[in-house]
């Protein structure tokens, strides 16, 4: 999600190239950088509120970044899910929906979702990122939000906007494919909190919208509460519901925190989700990928879930994992 927060516009190619010429086809990234006040020079920033409107930064460190990102992925080959397009993050990094509560004058994610000056704030971000980037085939899709939640509304507040939203970038780009960004909550099943709908999330009813092109979930046993092995059933449930709707399923993140369980955990639900390639699964992609930075010769942020590029998970994960799919 990172790469765009780089300011090296080669070390943004080197890290491109690996991930090439290791097979991978897909990069999810954050299209999204808010602050509620100018940072020094140096520091890369996509929008800046101050009182009740909004900034665009268009400048070097600025959407230039993406800019930099999007033309190494057309160099090698690499598509990209821009989320921010996970236009708003559900967390607070990087902004996210509370950078926009005082700006719009609300303090919870239901009313950032259903009142009006929020949805015109974050259409706007919404239109000049599309508007920038829609033409270039390095696109795989444009994503509504890192992990939406409204907890303790009624599914319909997000449904509603995901409905509302999906529709609006339909009208900007007629050729890219549009998702959710979710992790899948809300699903008839064993009753255990991610099958809940406390989230406010009723995942069959927005993938069943008619411009949500693909469905999206995550997996996550350490902060849910559940165990690894329970992860299989949960890759299984969401497959029979896309396959149900006629739309692929996307297992869009993933991860262990113990670094000893990343290969036989992370290996098994890759081989779950792969055996339903005709039954669902379209593909996965694993949360999160690591690397050196060559400018700096240091590695990037490791959140106990990072699989750094030539490792020995990295082998497990990706070479192995690329050898499997063919």
């Amino acid at each position: 999600y990172w790469i765009p927060f780089l300011t090296n516009d080669n070390d943004v190619d080197i890290i491109m190239g690996h991930l090439a010429t290791s097979g991978q086809k897909i990069l999810r990234i954050w299209g999204f950088n808010d602050v509620k006040s100018v940072p020094g020079s140096g520091t890369v920033y996509f929008q800046a509120f101050s009182g009740s409107s909004a900034t665009i930064n268009t400048g070097a460190n600025g959407l230039q970044r993406l800019d930099v990102v999007v033309k190494a992925a057309e160099k090698h080959n690499i598509k990209l899910i821009i989320s921010y397009n996970d236009f708003v993050n559900n967390w607070t990094d990087y902004g996210g929906m509370a950078a926009y509560f005082s700006a719009c004058g609300v303090n919870s994610n239901e009313q950032w979702y259903t009142t009006a000056k929020c949805q015109a704030l974050y259409q706007a971000y919404v239109k000049a990122v599309i508007s920038r980037y829609r033409n270039s085939n390095a696109v795989f899709a444009w994503e509504l939000a890192n992990e939406p939640r409204c907890k303790g509304c009624q599914t319909s507040v997000l449904t509603d906007w995901i409905r509302k939203t999906s529709d609006y970038i339909r009208s900007l780009d007629s050729d890219h494919m549009i998702t959710v960004g979710d992790e899948g909550f809300g699903l008839t099943g064993d009753g255990s909190y991610p099958y809940q709908f406390t989230e406010g999330v009723d995942w069959a009813a927005n993938l069943a919208l008619p411009n949500i092109s693909f469905g999206t979930f995550h997996l996550y046993p350490d902060s849910w509460g559940v165990s690894n092995a329970w992860g299989n059933g949960w890759i299984q449930a969401h497959a029979k519901i896309c396959a149900q709707l006629k739309k692929p399923c996307l297992f869009e993140e993933y991860g262990v925190t113990q670094a000893a369980e990343h290969c036989p955990v992370e290996s098994g639900w890759q081989k779950t989700s792969l055996g339903l390639k005709d039954a669902g699964m379209a593909g996965d992609v694993f949360w999160q990928l690591g690397d050196v930075i060559q400018s700096s010769g240091q590695q990037t942020h490791n959140d106990g879930h990072t699989i750094y590029y030539g490792s020995a998970d990295w082998k497990c994960l990706v070479d192995e994992h690329v050898k499997r799919i063919g």
